[in-house]
């Protein structure tokens, strides 16, 4: 399909030409925004930007909850000539510095609760400009949000992108190294997969969808965000979700699109009040960033009848979108992720030799190419040749298999993160946490299947000799160093760690003994 070489922005405008009275978002709180109003504040935003200094390739964080800001500051930030790396508003102090160290950020744009912990940050990092929104007043090196809309200078904003190659975004994905990695995704990576993305018919003009997947992510960037602005359809936003709020805000707009996450496919199942919400305007229902269980995916269908449920598959490497099952119910394969969205080709390889192709129904790695492939790692070329070969396929760590139709169906990772509801846990990352303990002479984590999250992070532990130390104070010390969703949720003591000769852990190991019961005392 034909995919134009613009910056991302580009398909705001073209939207606000052709619906600039249309209501585009509305806040959670009621407050909306039309698409000429929304066109009218990322221009002022980007102007502003420009008066403090940024220039083109610099890079501006946004570290903040889902809100209409967030979608003026993300395309404001691109209309600078400047690239977006975006921020988990639950992280702690050393996870932003090394983001923001890493990525070299300029400015940053954040929340007042948040302030106090980037203004600490601020010496150590390469930050110049702290942007927030809800600042009551301004200090040194600190500006609120609107009023730099409000009194923006009439800067000329030059539009000169090489759009192949000019980085967009810059998410974090964390490896199995436990070092995030920054993803370069250029402007034509995001704008192939939101116009291959609406090549599918997902998304359409009259469509009201809700967006409570943070879009901070890549699922809720990309889908959420901006396939649905240029769609010219509307987005209600929740900063957060809450079930009761969720299943209300549907009902009050109509909402026709949801895309969730497995935890909160199993939570809808298990509401009492369900029913008691008028969900009739509800057409699909799309679960993606984990594996779906199929019981689960079954029951929601059972008690919506008129919706269609259904699974899609991407990576924050692919922008992210790869696959969606169709919106027909009858093609619909609930157990599968679905097929190939256009200019998207698949491949199943040998786990041993990449370069062999195995055949339809056979089970190995994922490879995928398209237009919207990243660029590659941050300043990491080691880790991009290991996963971008030569003539442009991805290897994507993912095991699956593709059926005779198409299909695609993940069974597996080679990978080692751990989904925690949708989010990545790199195991290594909670190890060097857990074993900066005085009293933890090793340590390994795994993921533990759970029935509401999908998986939670389990540590096995070797204590030191004739020290004695409890699961629940080394749980909580991991605690004050992640962000909420990457906190052990289980300890195993253990004699020993199972290691290669190369001294790698070997998870396997401890995943193949937690799923048969195996116990170990010390």
């Amino acid at each position: 399909m034909p995919i134009p070489e613009v910056p991302v922005y580009k398909l705001i405008e073209e939207t606000t030409k052709r619906l600039p009275d249309k209501v585009c978002m509305i806040n959670f709180d009621g407050k909306s925004y039309t698409f000429s109003q929304l066109n009218a504040a990322i221009t002022r935003f980007a102007k502003a930007l420009k008066s403090l200094g940024i220039e083109k390739g610099d890079v501006v964080a946004i570290d903040m909850p889902n809100s209409p800001e967030y979608v003026i500051a993300f395309h404001g930030i691109l209309k600078s000539g400047a690239t977006i790396t975006t921020l988990n508003p639950l992280y702690k102090e050393k996870e932003i510095a090394y983001q923001l160290n890493d990525s070299k950020a300029k400015a940053i744009i954040t929340v007042n609760p948040i302030l106090p912990l980037i203004e600490t940050l601020k010496e150590d990092t390469f930050l110049e400009h702290i942007i927030v929104v809800g600042f009551p007043q301004e200090k040194k090196g600190v500006f609120d949000f609107w009023k730099l809309i409000e009194t923006s200078s009439d800067v000329k904003l030059k539009e000169e992108f090489n759009v192949k190659e000019d980085i967009a975004v810059l998410p974090y994905s964390s490896g199995t190294t436990g070092f995030p990695k920054g993803v370069m995704l250029t402007h034509f990576n995001l704008v192939s997969n939101i116009k291959q993305t609406l090549g599918t018919g997902e998304i359409k003009e009259e469509d009201r969808v809700l967006a409570f997947l943070p879009f901070f992510h890549i699922y809720g960037m990309t889908v959420l965000m901006n396939v649905v602005l240029a769609a010219g359809a509307t987005i209600v936003i929740m900063p957060k979700f809450e079930m009761e709020a969720f299943l209300s805000l549907m009902e009050e707009y109509k909402i026709t699109k949801t895309y969730i996450v497995p935890p909160v496919a199993l939570g809808m199942t298990l509401y009492p009040d369900l029913k008691k919400y008028d969900l009739s305007h509800l057409i699909s229902i799309t679960s993606a960033a984990a594996p779906l269980p199929i019981e689960v995916g079954r029951r929601l269908q059972e008690l919506l009848p008129h919706v269609i449920v259904k699974q899609g598959y991407g990576m924050t490497e692919a922008s992210p979108v790869v696959t969606i099952n169709p919106l027909e119910k009858e093609k619909v394969k609930l157990e599968s992720v679905g097929v190939p969205i256009p200019d998207t080709q698949l491949k199943i390889v040998s786990l041993e030799d990449p370069k062999k192709i195995l055949p339809i129904g056979e089970v190995g790695e994922l490879a995928i190419k398209g237009p919207q492939i990243m660029k590659g790692y941050l300043n990491r070329p080691e880790e991009t040749k290991k996963v971008l070969t030569e003539d442009g396929w991805y290897l994507s760590g993912d095991i699956g298999k593709l059926d005779e139709d198409g299909y695609l169906y993940i069974l597996d990772r080679k990978k080692e993160m751990i989904k925690y509801k949708g989010y990545q846990i790199a195991p290594a990352e909670l190890e060097s946490v857990i074993m900066s303990h005085p009293a933890v002479a090793d340590a390994a984590v795994i993921p533990k299947p759970d029935p509401e999250a999908g998986e939670i992070p389990k540590a096995f532990v070797v204590l030191k000799e004739n020290v004695k130390v409890s699961q629940e104070e080394l749980m909580s010390f991991v605690e004050d160093k992640v962000a909420p969703y990457k906190k052990i949720r289980e300890i195993e003591f253990v004699r020993e760690i199972p290691k290669s000769s190369t001294g790698k852990i070997l998870r396997r190991v401890l995943i193949e003994k937690e799923r048969t019961g195996g116990r170990e005392g010390t």
